[in-house]
């Protein structure tokens, strides 16, 4: 599959879902790119950006972080699973250059406790 066009942004309604629609298509490639099986389904599924995208907007208020809508997206596509979210912070800025970086240097955060799914 192309998923260059598949997630294409163009032509796209609801201002919401335009709004979403870049980053939740850069996150969703990226997924793809590490879980063969999530690409597979999002091929067989017969389903639109369009709709993924309307199915993220649902409820989404006046605002919607990245975490829900990514989750929301994977969860269209593949019902049942889940996004784990970690975040790190490197205090010296070398954890990319040396991947044996000594953890007291590095703290990282799960954030999916602190997520209302």
């Amino acid at each position: 599959m192309d998923f260059q066009n598949y997630f294409s942004t163009k032509g796209l309604k609801g201002r919401i879902q335009q709004a979403i629609a870049p980053e939740t298509a850069r996150a969703l490639q990226d997924f793809c790119g590490q879980e063969p099986e999530f690409a597979q389904a999002i091929e067989q599924s017969g389903k639109t950006f369009q709709q993924c995208l309307d199915h993220v907007a649902q409820g989404a208020g006046a605002s919607l972080s990245d975490f829900k809508a990514y989750s929301k997206a994977v969860e269209f596509y593949f019902p049942g699973a889940k996004l784990v979210f970690q975040m790190r912070i490197d205090l010296i800025g070398d954890a990319d250059k040396s991947p044996e970086a000594e953890p007291a240097r590095n703290l990282t955060v799960s954030f999916d406790s602190l997520l209302d799914f």
